[in-house]
């Protein structure tokens, strides 16, 4: 199993907030990261680094074996890794769906005829084809999100950033989701509130608290109502985040 990412003594400042303060964090091939924390704690800013949308103050980035400093070393990163927005607002920009799901086959080179081709393709396996004609300002919050989800597989990434992937789905969108992204083979960092995303998703998990990066175990409650908690291992083990049911919360 080969290492995706390496961080070493990242420090992030946001504003006034240091957000990452010496964190370090190892993401392999073909697992699924779950990334929790409190709000604020910096998770959203920490996935934006990984494709170098933040810029560390110090600490070391590798990714895919090559360490990564500036916009020249994340370019061929980002071909690699789809980032999925918190708000899908800011990752849709093209005037219809069907254009917009193909932009990124276009800038990875597909010819139009071809990058269209691979548009209707994803839409039609996420079942999102009668939403190809649409105005993408105009979908429902849900939509939007699911269709910039069909932007990312549309390029066939190798690692998945997914940040509240189930945020503003109702239950049938949110199921959808779900069994769409668990089949994939693609390692992945989840951000997520969403106890039944990370029930589905997860594989192993890592808390983010006081710009550090802890380890932690994930168990699942086998009685009574369905509950995942994540133990974070510090503080003699006590930490305990249990995460909402509901999504977004």
């Amino acid at each position: 199993m080969s290492t995706v990412f390496a961080l070493e003594g990242i420090v992030l400042q946001r504003g006034a907030s240091r957000v990452l303060d010496g964190a370090d964090l190892r993401v392999e091939q073909g697992e699924r990261l779950a990334l929790v924390g409190a709000n604020g704690a910096g998770k959203t800013t920490l996935l934006r680094a990984l494709v170098g949308l933040e810029k560390p103050l110090a600490g070391r980035l590798v990714a895919f074996g090559r360490p990564a400093a500036d916009e020249a070393d994340f370019r061929p990163v980002r071909r690699r890794v789809g980032l999925l927005f918190q708000d899908p607002d800011d990752q849709l920009f093209c005037p219809t769906v069907l254009e917009d799901v193909a932009f990124g086959p276009l800038n990875l080179g597909e010819t139009p005829q071809a990058a269209f081709a691979t548009a209707r393709a994803t839409l039609d396996r996420l079942g999102l084809d009668h939403l190809a004609d649409r105005i993408t300002h105009r979908l429902s919050g849900g939509e939007k999100r699911l269709v910039a989800l069909a932007g990312l597989l549309a390029m066939a990434p190798e690692v998945l950033l997914l940040d509240e992937p189930t945020n503003a789905l109702d239950d049938a969108n949110r199921a959808r989701m779900l069994e769409l992204v668990a089949g994939l083979a693609a390692t992945m960092v989840i951000v997520s509130h969403d106890r039944l995303a990370l029930e589905r998703l997860a594989t192993r998990a890592v808390v983010l608290q006081g710009g550090r990066l802890e380890p932690a175990t994930i168990h699942r409650h086998p009685t009574g109502q369905p509950t995942l908690h994540i133990h974070g291992l510090d503080d003699d083990h006590r930490h305990e985040l249990e995460l909402a049911a509901r999504t977004g919360s």
